[in-house]
């Protein structure tokens, strides 16, 4: 297969909505989708899609593909969150998803957690081919584009440019003029990074953390 010839896409949530970035030989271009089923149309003809979400969710416990992660961001571990485990799923409030979580795991989930539930579901009701959509960690991605940059916050403008000059190494065409309106900067930084493990996972140059089956698998 010519790689060169292909488009990727890297997919992040943006506050209850998606940002898919595509990236066709050297050229990136962004997409807001409003559901995980425009996002499946826009990325239907791409070679493999990164996606930074929970694809996978435990029975109990943590996912070692986390606990991987972590120890690879070193101090930024911490934009790294753990996947609830599949139990609280079900749960119909928060304080219920909190006691399943405590019975399973013996920690309740945050907040955060629990608001991004729903775009959890969304994507195990899509059940995509695992082997075409991978999931991702935008973090770990910038970390081995740029090896030797200390990322400050993607929430700041330093955070920001670093970004996009680690981008800006591998894609000749990033144009951040016409972006679509919603999302924030940092939403359309992270689907590209997205994009560019999903490529690397398409050319076998990938780090995988977790299993390489897709069980329980973060790709980088």
């Amino acid at each position: 297969m010519n790689s060169e010839a292909e488009k990727f896409a890297g997919v992040d949530g943006a506050k209850g909505a998606w940002v898919v970035a595509v990236l066709a030989e050297t050229t990136l271009t962004w997409t807001a989708c409003a559901s995980v089923t425009k996002v499946l149309e826009v990325t239907g003809d791409c070679a493999r899609v990164g996606v930074d979400m929970p694809l996978s969710l435990p029975e109990h416990g943590y996912r070692v593909s986390e606990l991987e992660a972590k120890t690879f961001l070193g101090t930024a571990r911490s934009s790294i969150f753990h996947t609830p485990v599949a139990g609280v799923l079900d749960a119909e409030s928060y304080p219920e998803a909190c006691a399943v979580s405590r019975q399973l795991t013996g920690k309740a989930i945050s907040k955060q957690t629990w608001h991004i539930l729903p775009s959890v579901k969304a994507w195990r009701d899509a059940d995509v081919d695992r082997d075409r959509y991978i999931e991702v960690h935008p973090e770990c991605s910038f970390r081995a584009m740029s090896p030797a940059t200390v990322f400050s916050s993607k929430k700041t403008g330093r955070g920001v440019g670093q970004r996009l000059a680690s981008m800006m190494r591998w894609s000749e065409h990033v144009d951040l003029a016409d972006l679509p309106p919603g999302p924030a900067v940092d939403d359309f930084l992270d689907a590209a990074a997205a994009a560019w493990s999903a490529r690397r996972f398409h050319l076998g140059e990938h780090l995988t953390f977790g299993t390489a089956d897709g069980k329980d698998r973060i790709v980088v």
